[in-house]
């Protein structure tokens, strides 16, 4: 059993202690009925490990368990949206930890490309940067921290992909968000009417942010979070290229790196 100090990627005890209230329960039995259940602690190290090191499922130390046992509880939880739900308590967590409301007001959005295997399902070809493969399309507040996250082939242009993840973000309910920041190739004028024609309590405004110093690199103000969040999520080598057969589990790879990003912190 691993103790929390086999391997960089395990989870201390304090680490542990800060999931308890919200760590994922055991959905499943391996095996079925009459079979014990697996060490929880155990399944989650095994994950960030494949996360971190970026190796195949089959190749994760055995000290973790059978690989597969581990690649079920981790394709479980995110079906059930354990991933998803402890992100966002452990983004809450932090912001008030700041002396931030919970619920930003502001965000940014951008997209990044990388390249698949030729064999990988939603895969496709994007004409302007010439990469096959697919898009990241994430939603982060001002510190950075991912708010939503969705894994489209490369084909469809970024406002799409826009409108992928923020209709089911939407319906969960949007209680501040106001204001989106948006490179200068997002706005378009059917984007922003159907923006408007959102169900909810308040306007999404989508404003545009672009280098206005010429070439070379320059900070864009706003927008640079997002470009630091996709830098700390390539520290995984699992984020390097994407090798997960479906787009959800590449999604639910990225959740699994911002809930160890913050978890390092709160420890």
């Amino acid at each position: 059993m691993s103790t929390g100090d086999d391997y960089p990627t395990d989870l201390t005890d304090e680490r542990w202690e800060l999931l308890q209230p919200i760590r994922p329960e055991r959905p499943w039995r391996p095996g079925g009925p009459g079979r014990p259940p697996c060490d929880v602690r155990r399944m989650l190290n095994g994950i960030l490990y494949r996360n971190k090191t970026g190796c195949q499922w089959r190749l994760v130390p055995k000290d973790f368990g059978h690989w597969s046992t581990i690649d079920g509880y981790c394709k479980r939880w995110r079906c059930a949206g354990v991933w998803a739900r402890v992100m966002e308590t452990l983004r809450q967590w932090e912001r008030r930890y700041l002396g931030r409301n919970p619920e930003p007001s502001a965000g940014s959005i951008d997209s990044q490309r990388l390249k698949t295997a030729t064999q990988h399902e939603e895969s496709g070809f994007d004409g302007h940067k010439k990469i096959k493969g697919r898009k990241r399309h994430i939603l982060v507040d001002t510190l950075g921290l991912i708010m939503a996250v969705v894994v489209t082939s490369a084909d469809p242009e970024d406002r799409l992909g826009l409108v992928e993840w923020l209709s089911p973000y939407v319906a969960e309910g949007v209680k501040r968000l106001r204001n989106i920041w948006v490179e200068g190739a997002y706005p378009a004028e059917w984007l922003e009417e159907w923006v408007r024609g959102l169900k909810q309590t308040h306007t999404i405004a989508l404003e545009a942010t672009t280098n206005k110093e010429g070439k070379g690199f320059h900070v864009i103000p706003w927008r640079w979070a997002v470009e630091r969040t996709f830098a700390w999520l390539l520290n995984d080598r699992r984020h390097r290229r994407d090798d997960e057969r479906l787009t959800a589990n590449s999604a639910a790879m990225i959740q699994v790196s911002m809930i160890r990003l913050l978890l390092n912190r709160w420890a």
